[in-house]
Parts: C-alpha cells; structure tokens; sequence
C-alpha cells in the first residue's frame, strides 16, 4: 500500500513528461509479442503471477518490465485507473504498514534513500495502491509489498513517460 504524503510533489501530464527523463542505462524492459485479447493500445496489464507489468502497445506487441507485487494475503486483482503522477513524491504509511513497523516515521521525505517510492509513483483509484520506484531493487521479482506494484527505477521513470493520468491498469493474479 502507498499512500502519498501530503508534501509531494504533484507533477502535470504535460510538464511530467518532460520532468521525468527516459532512462538513459540498461533497462529490465523489453518489447515482446502480446496476444491477449481484449486490451486495448495504452492500457497497462499486471499479472501477479508471473511478477510482470505490460504497457500494450497496439501492434500485437507490449513492453514488459518485471515487477515486485503483493505478498500473500496482501494481492488484489481488478480495474483501476491512474489518477496522479509524481516524482519522488513523500510517502506516508498506511495504518496496515505502520501496525506491523510501528517504528516508521509518520512522513519520509521524497528522494530520500529510506523512501520506499522511489524516482516516482503512478497513483491507482480505488485503493492506497501505487505503481512505483524502490529503494529496495533486490525486491523486484518478488512477492514482498502490501498491494502496490514496485519497479526498477528506470523502468518507473521510462513507464512514466508513456502514460498518463486516466490510463486504464487491469491487475490480473
């Protein structure tokens, strides 16, 4: 879960794009063929199982970036839509995150090693869910949050770019 403090840093689609540069290193993405039905170009698919994120691209193709997802009992699946866009935004923990580490802070700072959000975050309707940055690589791949999806910083910043807010994003398990 994430729940975006309220010191962030609000960034516009139009002035996000130019904020947030494409990564400029290797990357974990990559292009691949993508067959399922019924997704339309733009929309972003997670599939907790496989631990991916696909952006569909519309020409029978999607870009795939591992992700970190839900650990058990913390997974959902569903419909929802991006509704904010921020860059090294401060995060506070939700109540669930602070009963089980009461010794968190109330508030960590963007950008600060300890922030658990990372080079960015695309906020989620219908919950305190996120796409996200880390400050814990190694945790890509794993089943190790409680809901939101965490990426690679370059992969956060490079899907940052390519979305905006009102994207469509299906959780599938």
């Amino acid at each position: 879960m994430a729940r975006i403090g309220a010191g962030l840093t609000a960034v516009a689609v139009a002035v996000g794009i130019a904020a947030v540069a494409a990564p400029q290193g290797a990357s974990a993405r990559e292009q691949v063929v993508f067959r399922d039905p019924g997704y339309q170009a733009g929309t972003i698919v997670v599939k907790t199982r496989e631990r991916r994120l696909y952006l569909v691209l519309g020409d029978g193709t999607a870009l795939r970036y591992p992700v970190g997802v839900g650990k058990a009992g913390k997974q959902w699946s569903g419909v929802s839509s991006i509704t904010g866009k921020y860059v090294r935004p401060d995060w506070a923990p939700p109540a669930e995150v602070k009963r089980d580490k009461p010794g968190l802070p109330n508030v960590i700072k963007g950008g600060t090693p300890q922030n658990p959000m990372g080079a960015a975050a695309l906020t989620l309707s219908g919950g305190e869910y996120a796409i996200h940055g880390t400050n814990v690589p190694r945790s890509i791949g794993g089943y190790v949050s409680y809901g939101c999806i965490r990426m690679f910083n370059e992969d956060v910043t490079d899907l940052y770019s390519r979305v905006s807010v009102g994207t469509t994003v299906v959780v599938t398990r």
